[in-house]
């Protein structure tokens, strides 16, 4: 029965002729990108909830939709792993509800020796010695490595610089104590960022290492009239000022977390839109044969609440944004106190059946799709205009979602028109490796696109 199901849920790609119109004109080409971690998938859902409580109370979670299921809780072997400022070496830093300094308290203070001892069995614990691919999240975010982007309250890592500076050299003027700290704090956090990448990518060359939240744009304030989403002149700046970073990273992780007073709102899509291609910017601005993945950090909840999902229109803005303008997936994320009872467990059951799951997997059956019909299978789809609300959405009245044996089946026959629009409004980003296009080829015969 099972195997008669399976075969049940395929599409067949049977295509009258494709019309003879006048094809669009090409946008710049694309630079080549990294092939996906989980082959003939351009783009990957991946879960990363604490859940241990709805299992304990029996409560089921159907993740089917995620190409894989991780926990940022401490287990050892995923395909995700998030190494925590406390599972990994000796991150110095303040502790803000003990009023303490951990291992030097600033960056310039810190043991980077015994810190990348340290550093080295946490990544031989938690990360297997195997050759399979993965992904390894650094998520330290006490401190930034820019001086300038240390506000709020992370001043007290400038105030401690400073007076970390006037300590070992009191005669100097004030101007002189303040270039010392700078150079000081930027030459330290870059130590401690930069060799940690190097030991995670030398030890698991296997994995895409990189920092959560990097990079950023602070493309906030969209209650001011106006809002566009763009990033600052600054924020591209300092961003540049990071190549160190870029050079050394394998995979960035920027975030789009939606606060609640972006519900169902258009400054979320230009909100997203703009985290998303700096990262893409960043992503290809080191001298490789091929740029970065980008895997976004999302979220089914809304920031800083645990009660309320985001609407299908939020994750369209959130996933949808990210998948159209060329990231390579969408990490879920999940923390302890978010489903941590049995109306928060239940209430994620019934979000992942009714809403999560079926936008996930349309969404990735159509990048598979894309994909096979405009490049070949060899690259994957991204908006020719990257400010056009166009995404890769399977057309609702051709095509039906469908959970058999065990994972969810897109079934459907997508007409000549539905692939021409795709043609005029994606372009391909070629994996590095064999040629790709962007030509659509309807592919013939059987197509199983199974997420």
């Amino acid at each position: 029965m099972t195997k008669f199901l399976y075969f049940l849920c395929c599409i067949i790609m049977s295509f009258p002729p494709v019309a003879d119109t006048q094809p669009p004109p090409e946008p710049p080409p694309q630079p080549f990108t990294e092939p996906p971690l989980i082959p003939e998938h351009p783009f990957v859902a991946v879960w990363n909830g604490r859940t241990e409580q709805c299992q304990r109370l029996d409560i089921p979670l159907d993740t089917a939709a995620f190409q894989a299921v991780t926990t940022p809780a401490s287990v050892p072997g995923q395909f995700l792993t998030i190494f925590y400022e406390n599972r990994l070496g000796l991150y110095p830093k303040i502790d803000p509800a003990r009023r303490t300094r951990r291992e030097g308290g600033i960056p310039q203070n810190g043991n980077l020796t015994a810190h990348l001892l340290k550093a080295r069995r946490q990544i031989d614990h938690y990360v297997a010695h195997d050759e399979s691919p993965g992904l390894a999240v650094i998520d330290w975010e006490s401190w930034r490595p820019l001086w300038a982007q240390n506000w709020g309250f992370k001043r007290i890592y400038q105030k401690l610089s400073l007076a970390n500076a006037l300590q070992d050299s009191p005669f100097l003027s004030l101007n002189k104590i303040s270039e010392m700290a700078v150079d000081q704090f930027q030459r330290a956090g870059r130590s401690f960022m930069e060799r940690t990448l190097k030991l995670g990518v030398g030890e698991r060359p296997s994995r895409r290492w990189g920092f959560y939240l990097f990079p950023n744009c602070y493309n906030y304030g969209w209650n001011r009239p106006g809002y566009t989403g763009r990033c600052s002149a600054k924020a591209h700046k300092q961003n540049q000022e990071l190549m160190w970073l870029w050079e050394h990273s394998t995979a960035l992780f920027p975030s789009v977390y939606l606060h609640l007073a972006l519900r169902d709102s258009p400054q979320a899509a230009l909100y997203v839109r703009y985290r998303v291609r700096e990262a893409l910017r960043v992503a290809a601005l080191p001298k490789r044969k091929f740029t970065m993945p980008i895997y976004v950090f999302s979220r089914p909840l809304y920031r800083g609440q645990n009660r309320i999902f985001e609407t299908t229109a939020d994750l369209v803005s959130t996933v949808g944004e990210s998948a159209s303008l060329g990231a390579a997936g969408v990490v879920m994320w999940g923390g302890s106190k978010d489903y941590n009872d049995k109306a928060s467990c239940q209430s994620l059951s019934d979000y992942l059946t009714s809403t999560l799951n079926p936008y996930l997997a349309n969404v990735t059956a159509a990048a598979i799709l894309c994909s096979r019909a405009l490049c070949l299978g060899r690259g994957r789809c991204v908006r020719r205009s990257y400010n056009a609300s166009l995404y890769l959405h399977l057309d609702a009245d051709r095509f039906n979602i469908l959970r058999a044996d065990g994972k969810y089946v897109a079934v459907g026959l997508p007409s000549a028109g539905d692939l021409d629009a795709w043609a005029q409004d994606f372009t391909c980003q070629c994996y590095a490796g064999p040629e790709c296009g962007p030509r659509l080829t309807p592919p013939d015969g059987i197509q199983v696109i199974k997420v």
